[in-house]
């Protein structure tokens, strides 16, 4: 980011950020555009150690001055939920990133229902809760921003991916109609739906990826689009996907998707 983008983010959802997924990825990638930024942080994921290796990193190349707080929470539980809520009430934040989640790939029917629920309450639950609560923290605070995020599969469904593909079109809902409903009270919502990103989320879902998008290049394009759009797909791969599929009919897209799909987890068969 230059200079006057860097000053654009902090005057506007500054001083505070917090992130959950933090410790790898988009999250991690975010993180690390908003402390260059300026941003003081509570990094949120899984991991303790993880988070406290990337917290020292930070430190050392942002400044011992700063603030970077580490909150090691599963977000899956509502203990999870509850502790970054509790965590967050005297810090000054004024932008969420909830970039925590997963996915699961193959048929859906081989998959176990215990591992949907998780996603379920993941991707879905835990970004709703904080929506709610720090959508109306922001209104009262005069300000604020906040970034949920979707993905290319939640415009349809995508067989072999179907439970996944329908926890992103549910945030993606979400944060459209929460941007109208927030803007008038000076929060900033955007949904970010990036395309195939190289981090650790193939590996997790067992999928196979060729082409991708850096997360890099995802967190700063998602930065830029932030209060100046609804919806950002970022990442060069990521557009090219989303124009290529969004002028087909949805039976159509559908279909593409699984064929995108199939050749990413045909090994699973």
């Amino acid at each position: 980011m230059n200079r006057s983008q860097k000053q654009r983010l902090i005057q506007r959802y500054g001083p505070m950020a917090v992130v959950t997924g933090a410790s790898s990825g988009i999250g991690q990638a975010l993180a690390i555009e908003l402390a260059e930024a300026g941003f003081d942080l509570l990094l949120v994921a899984r991991s303790k150690n993880s988070l406290e290796a990337f917290a020292d990193e930070l430190t050392i190349d942002h400044g011992r001055f700063r603030r970077f707080y580490v909150l090691a929470a599963d977000l899956g539980t509502t203990e999870g939920v509850n502790a970054l809520i509790d965590e967050a009430q005297t810090l000054d934040i004024g932008l969420l990133v909830a970039a925590a989640g997963f996915g699961t790939a193959g048929t859906f029917t081989a998959s176990k229902l215990e591992t949907e629920l998780n996603l379920l309450e993941v991707n879905c639950r835990a970004p709703l809760i904080l929506a709610h609560h720090f959508g109306e923290r922001f209104a009262q605070r005069g300000g604020g921003g906040i970034i949920l995020f979707g993905s290319l599969v939640g415009f349809q469904g995508a067989p072999r991916a179907a439970h996944y593909a329908a926890t992103k079109a549910y945030i993606q809902t979400l944060a459209e109609g929460l941007h109208h409903e927030l803007k008038a009270r000076r929060v900033d919502v955007l949904a970010c739906a990036p395309g195939p990103v190289r981090t650790g989320f193939a590996a997790r879902s067992r999928m196979r990826m060729g082409s991708a998008d850096r997360a890099e290049t995802v967190a700063r394009r998602t930065l830029a689009a932030l209060g100046r759009r609804m919806t950002t797909a970022p990442g060069p791969i990521s557009k090219f996907l989303t124009a290529s599929l969004m002028t087909a009919p949805r039976f159509l897209r559908v279909r593409i998707m699984g064929q995108i799909m199939g050749g990413m987890t045909r090994h699973l068969s």
